[in-house]
């Protein structure tokens, strides 16, 4: 099926491979305080969910993705009923209800929905063509990529789970400003998310018993310690304020590994997964710090290429989704501990510690590893 000269993509797996590294390392520092009798112990399951991640991603770089255009809906509405059935009889924790539990293992839909949600919204865009659209037929495709994404959207946000609510308007903005609608459409998308996002700015400051019925209690406590972390020192504001003061202090080369006094003494909660960046910034300081960002963006870079080299629409908008679902990410989680915005629970791709997310990812990779894989034979199909 696959020529000599098919093989998997040598720059992501170099980035994969230096994301490993940091991860390992970072969980075990990170999770030291957490598990006395064991310090390796997350670092170990760590290592055991790579292998597995590692192993879903090559299985489906084999897989030709083409025959997910067939099935795109159906997984999409799968997807959609277990959400439904999350918001019904889902277990909760934390204050949240994002969970199935089937006695022996528990999953994570919204996880399954951002892989569908690709999936779906490129086999959608892929039919308009590469000419661009009329303004009216683009207002058209866009109602109903809207309706698609909005329907998630909704059955995430009751969780309530914003991080990954967020996720989904990422991959849906990534694939819609790539599409072929007109440029006047992606102008008035752009528009209408800088209204809506200055009226929740007006009613959150001038009208603070309104803004407060659409969230719920912990949610507005992330949102105020992200605004006020001098006045919740009790709750998120602690949070961020430890992982910046962890940050900060880990100036130029860091403290070294299992030398944070912010990370070890237990300050920064979540270390090994939520605020897994405050430990890289306090341990292996600003250039350790910079070299993790630069390889983010080498294996973003590398995604975007692998999109526009494809030869088929479906599979760059795939690649696409995937840039929009990583970057997003990496933005939010190093942003929400450096202060910029607020607290979410989203990991840090890769990196954190946790199944559903990593996972996730490893299954996004491949599918752009498919992509890149078929794109390579069909420009190798003549010789």
């Amino acid at each position: 099926m696959f020529g000599e000269k098919k093989q998997l993509d040598t720059t992501i797996l170099i980035t994969l491979a230096g994301l490993f590294v940091f991860s390992i390392i970072a969980v075990y520092s990170g999770s030291g305080q957490y598990v006395t009798d064991n310090p390796y112990h997350f670092a170990v399951r760590q290592v055991i969910w790579y292998g597995i991640g590692i192993s879903m991603m090559i299985g489906i770089a084999r897989f030709d993705y083409e025959l997910l255009k067939r099935i795109a809906p159906y997984l999409y509405f799968i997807c959609a009923g277990l959400l439904l059935l999350v918001y019904l009889f889902g277990t909760e924790k934390n204050g949240s209800q994002r969970w199935l539990s089937f006695g022996f293992i528990e999953i994570q839909p919204s996880e399954f929905m951002k892989i569908a949600l690709i999936i779906y919204l490129a086999s959608i865009l892929s039919k308009i063509g590469s000419e661009k659209l009329a303004f009216k037929k683009s207002i058209m495709f866009t109602f109903r990529v809207g309706l698609v994404s909005i329907i998630p959207f909704l059955l995430i946000m009751v969780q309530p789970d914003l991080g990954s609510a967020l996720v989904i308007i990422g991959i849906t903005v990534s694939i819609l400003v790539v599409s072929s609608i007109s440029p006047k459409m992606i102008g008035l998308i752009f528009s209408i998310g800088a209204v809506f996002t200055s009226l929740l700015v007006y009613i959150f400051y001038f009208h603070q018993a309104l803004f407060t019925r659409f969230f719920k209690p912990h949610q507005l406590s992330r949102i105020y310690g992200w605004l006020y972390p001098e006045q919740y020192t009790s709750d998120y504001g602690y949070q961020l304020q430890q992982a910046m003061l962890g940050i900060g202090s880990g100036q130029i080369g860091g403290k070294g590994v299992n030398q944070g006094v912010q990370v070890q003494s237990g300050k920064v909660p979540e270390a090994h997964t939520d605020f897994i960046f405050a430990v890289i910034g306090e341990e292996f300081g600003f250039i350790g710090s910079s070299i993790l960002i630069f390889i983010y963006f080498l294996l973003i870079y590398r995604l975007v290429q692998i999109a526009n080299e494809s030869n088929d629409l479906f599979g760059s908008f795939i690649c696409i989704g995937a840039v929009g679902l990583i970057s997003l990410q990496v933005f939010q989680n190093i942003g929400m501990t450096i202060g910029v915005t607020p607290i979410t629970g989203i990991a840090l791709p890769f990196v954190s510690y946790g199944g559903s997310a990593l996972l996730t990812n490893f299954i996004v990779i491949g599918l752009v590893l498919s992509v890149h894989l078929r794109t390579r034979k069909y420009l190798f199909a003549d010789e």
